[in-house]
């Protein structure tokens, strides 16, 4: 079992209609038809929504989704139409809220690796594949591949895993065109993506994208290469063999992992709430990623 450890109600604002509450995101419909998308601070980890929030991490998930969304136009467009505020919405959905297209969603995580490690590694370790594509000896935890990889996978529900599936599996779900499209697409993005990073001092191990349709046109959605979508690693610090330091969630999961947490990972019960350290040094890194990345001072 897993999911929420307490799931919110949805905040009730005149003219939008909840439709669903995500791990992170909250999603209203305006009477336009217009998708409403609110990014909150919650953080999850091991398939658990946890009970303590992150501050600011709606914001910066939000600002830095649209900093890419600019630097990556003429490769692929997006789904936001606005930033205003829905009028009658709370004030403190300011800076994290996005009015976007109502697409035809693709059921596919579009996932790009330039580097081994997560899931791809323990596929790795057993099969020296990686979704059913061939990769060389020798590789270890944090190896940069010969060439980027496109590893899709399927969407799970909250609390499940998303499923790591060969690229044929997706041809045959969505059709050999679009399947060729979205691994063109991911792999094109993955490239620009890599490339502004590196000029910043970091390397993009990873990440996932989601894609829908906008009637024949191919759209990007959801969020774009953010801490919570993505595997940004200090590229001074990048030492293969061993798992990377890196801008994300990992100070909560080593948290919940450690004897501090008296949390079993293989239990049923939920996880803990974190301690005001750990809260204080993730909120750090994914300002620091924002930063870093975007060479702007965090507001």
């Amino acid at each position: 079992m897993s999911g929420f450890v307490e799931k919110p109600e949805p905040v009730e604002v005149p003219g939008l209609v909840h439709i669903h509450t995500g791990k992170v995101r909250d999603l209203y419909r305006n009477e336009a038809g217009d998708l409403v998308m609110v990014a909150s601070d919650r953080m999850s980890a091991y398939d658990w929504v946890l009970p303590t929030e992150i501050p600011d991490k709606g914001r910066v998930l939000t600002q830095l989704s649209l900093w890419w969304f600019e630097k990556l136009i003429d490769l692929v467009p997006n789904h936001v139409i606005s930033t205003d505020l829905p009028s009658g919405a709370p004030a403190d959905w300011a800076g994290r809220t996005l009015i976007c297209r109502s697409l035809r969603m693709i059921p596919v995580e579009c996932v790009a690796r330039g580097y081994l490690t997560g899931s791809g590694l323990a596929e790795y370790k057993e099969s020296r594949t990686v979704c059913g594509l061939a990769l060389p000896e020798g590789l270890m935890d944090g190896s940069e591949l010969p060439a980027p990889i496109f590893t899709p996978a399927t969407k799970a529900a909250v609390g499940d895993h998303d499923e790591n599936v060969p690229y044929e599996e997706v041809a045959r779900q969505v059709g050999a065109e679009t399947a060729a499209l979205l691994r063109r697409t991911t792999l094109d993005v993955y490239g620009r993506a890599r490339d502004i990073a590196h000029d910043r001092g970091i390397i993009l191990a990873d990440t996932k994208f989601e894609f829908g349709f906008d009637g024949e046109r191919l759209v990007i959605a959801d969020e774009v290469l953010t801490p919570d979508s993505s595997r940004f690693w200090p590229a001074e610090a990048w030492e293969p063999g061993r798992p990377q330091p890196s801008y994300d969630k990992q100070y909560v999961r080593d948290w919940l992992t450690s004897p501090a947490s008296g949390w079993d990972r293989a239990s049923e019960q939920p996880p803990p709430p974190l301690p005001q350290e750990i809260v204080d040094a993730t909120r750090a890194k994914y300002l620091e990623a924002y930063e870093r990345l975007t060479g702007l001072s965090w507001q």
